[in-house]
C-alpha cells in the first residue's frame, strides 16, 4: 500500500463520512498510530486535540477507541490550537500526539495530524508504518491492557503559559490595542487570553464557535474581516488565525493586510540586528521580494516546497531556526517545534514594543512583488506527465525569459485538489496578470 493512500501534505483529511475520514476507517487509524506511537513504550499515552468542528466530537470518540485497543492511554484537551498539543505531547512526555482538525477548510472537512514525542509532526518512515498497519486487521490487547482515557484538565492553562513565556522576561503588551480575529476555531479562548493577560486591550471575533461556522467569512482566509475590525474599533495592530491556529495573518493600523511573507520580513530583519538570523527558509510561494530583502542584509536564503511539513525538514538540516509561508505558517524553533499563529504574533508584538515602531513601519521596508495565481483543472491526467510535456516546458521558458532577472514562474500540482497551480511573479501586475493568464491557457489546452 503507498504512504499517501491516507497521508497527504499534511496528515490526513478530507469530508467527513467519506474516505478516509469515516468512522471505521478512523478507528482502524487510531488503533494504527497506538501501535506505531506506543511502540518501545510501556505504556504510552498519546493526547488528543480538536478544533471546534462538530465532527470532532465523533471521531475523537473513534481515535480512542482504537488507542486504547492498541493499549495505549489517552489524553483529551478539548478544543486547542495545533501547536498547543505539540507543545504538551513532549512537556508531559507523551509518546505521541493528535489534532483533529482540517486547518482552514469549512466544517463539513474534518482531518487528523500528527505529532511524534518530541513535538515535531511524523516523518516519512513513522507515516509509512501507520499505513502498512492501515491493510491489517485490528487486533485488541487483552482486558487488562486496554488504554485508559483522561481529560486533561489544565491543558489550555499550560498552553497560555508557554506561549506567554515566548516573550523575554519584562516585555508586556500594554497600551497595544489588538483586534483579533480567530475564526470560531480552535483558538477561540486561548488567543483572546494570552494577549489579555500579557496587557494588551482585545477586541475579539470569531469567539462563539457553534461547531459549523469555523473558517466561515473569519479569520486568516478571509482577511477582510479583521482589515475592517482593526479600522473600526481603531486598533493600533490585527491578528486572524485560521481554524486550528498554526497560521497567523496580520492587520496594520489602516487595515492593510500583513501576510505571512511580511511577517516573515520582519521577524528576519529584526533578528538580524541582533545578530542572531543565519538564514531563512521560505517555500516556491515566497514573494521575491522577501528573498531580495534577506540578501541585502546578508542573510542567506532558501526555498523548499510548498508545506510547513518541507520547511521544517530544511530548517533541521541546516541548523536554522526562521521559516515560513505566505499563508502564515510561521515557525520560530528557538520558540516552539512546529508552526504556532499565536507566537508569531506574540513575536510581532514583541518588536513594535521593542522598537516602539507601527506595523506599518515595521514592514515598510519590504517591496511586494506583484503575483498571479491560477488553478488549473487537471483531473484527466497526471500532473507529471502535464508537467513534463514540450508544450508546457516551452511556454514556461518563454514566460521565464519575457520576466528578467526579477521574475519567477512557479507550476506545481496541489497536495489537496485535482489541480495545477500556476503562479508567475514579477514587476508589472499588468505583465504577470497576463502571463499567468497565457500559461493557464496553454496547460488547459495541453490536458
Amino acid at each position: 500500500m503507498s504512504k499517501r493512500d491516507y497521508f497527504g501534505t499534511d496528515g490526513v483529511r478530507g469530508r467527513v463520512g467519506t474516505s478516509p475520514v469515516t468512522p471505521a476507517e478512523v478507528l482502524h487509524l487510531g488503533w494504527a498510530a497506538g501501535r506505531v506511537l506506543g511502540s518501545g513504550h510501556a505504556r504510552g499515552r498519546v493526547i488528543i486535540g480538536k478544533d471546534t468542528r462538530i465532527s470532532g466530537y465523533l471521531l475523537e470518540s473513534a481515535l480512542e477507541a482504537g488507542l486504547s485497543a492498541a493499549g495505549v492511554d489517552i489524553a483529551l484537551t478539548g478544543p486547542l490550537p495545533t501547536p498547543g498539543i505539540a507543545h504538551l505531547t513532549r512537556q508531559v512526555g507523551a509518546c505521541g500526539g493528535i489534532v483533529i482538525s482540517a486547518s482552514h477548510n469549512p466544517y463539513h472537512d474534518n482531518g487528523i495530524k500528527f505529532f511524534s514525542e518530541s513535538g515535531r509532526k511524523l516523518d516519512d518512515d513513522a507515516e509509512a508504518a501507520i499505513e502498512a498497519l492501515m491493510s491489517e486487521p485490528m487486533s485488541t490487547v487483552a482486558p487488562e491492557a486496554l488504554g485508559k482515557a483522561e481529560r486533561l484538565i489544565d491543558a489550555l492553562p499550560r498552553y497560555a503559559e508557554h506561549c506567554r513565556n515566548t516573550l523575554p522576561p519584562g516585555v508586556r503588551l500594554d497600551g497595544l490595542k489588538v483586534a483579533v480575529d480567530c475564526a470560531n476555531g480552535a483558538a477561540y479562548q486561548v488567543g483572546p487570553l494570552v494577549l489579555r493577560e500579557l496587557g494588551a486591550d482585545v477586541t475579539g471575533v470569531g469567539i462563539e464557535p457553534d461547531g459549523f461556522n469555523i473558517n466561515r467569512d473569519s479569520g486568516s482566509t478571509s482577511p477582510e474581516t479583521v482589515c475592517t475590525l482593526v479600522k473600526e474599533c481603531g486598533a493600533d495592530v490585527g491578528i486572524a488565525f485560521d481554524g486550528d491556529a498554526d497560521r497567523v495573518v496580520l492587520a496594520d493600523a489602516q487595515g492593510c493586510l500583513v501576510d505571512g511573507d511580511g511577517i516573515l520580513f520582519i521577524l528576519s530583519q529584526y533578528r538580524r540586528q541582533r545578530g542572531d538570523c543565519q538564514g531563512v527558509v521560505g517555500t516556491l510561494m515566497t514573494n521575491l521580494g522577501v528573498e531580495i530583502a534577506c540578501e541585502a542584509q546578508g542573510i542567506e536564503f532558501v526555498r523548499a516546497k510548498v508545506g510547513d511539513r518541507f520547511v521544517l525538514e530544511e530548517l533541521l538540516a541546516r541548523n536554522w531556526t526562521l521559516g515560513g509561508e505566505t499563508s502564515g505558517h510561521i515557525l520560530s524553533l528557538d520558540r516552539s517545534t512546529t508552526g504556532d499563529g499565536l507566537v508569531a504574533a506574540l513575536a510581532v508584538l514583541e518588536i513594535m514594543k521593542m522598537t516602539d515602531q507601527s506595523l506599518a513601519d515595521l514592514v515598510k521596508g519590504l517591496q511586494v512583488f506583484p503575483q498571479e495565481l491560477v488553478n488549473v483543472s487537471i483531473e484527466r491526467v497526471l500532473p507529471g506527465d502535464l508537467l513534463n510535456h514540450p508544450r508546457v516546458t516551452d511556454a514556461v521558458k518563454t514566460c521565464e525569459a519575457k520576466l528578467g532577472q526579477h521574475g519567477r514562474v512557479v507550476l506545481r500540482a496541489s497536495g489537496t485538489e485535482p489541480v495545477i497551480r500556476v503562479m508567475v511573479e514579477g514587476e508589472s501586475a499588468v505583465e504577470v496578470g497576463e502571463l499567468a493568464r497565457g500559461l493557464a491557457d496553454q496547460i488547459s489546452a495541453t490536458v
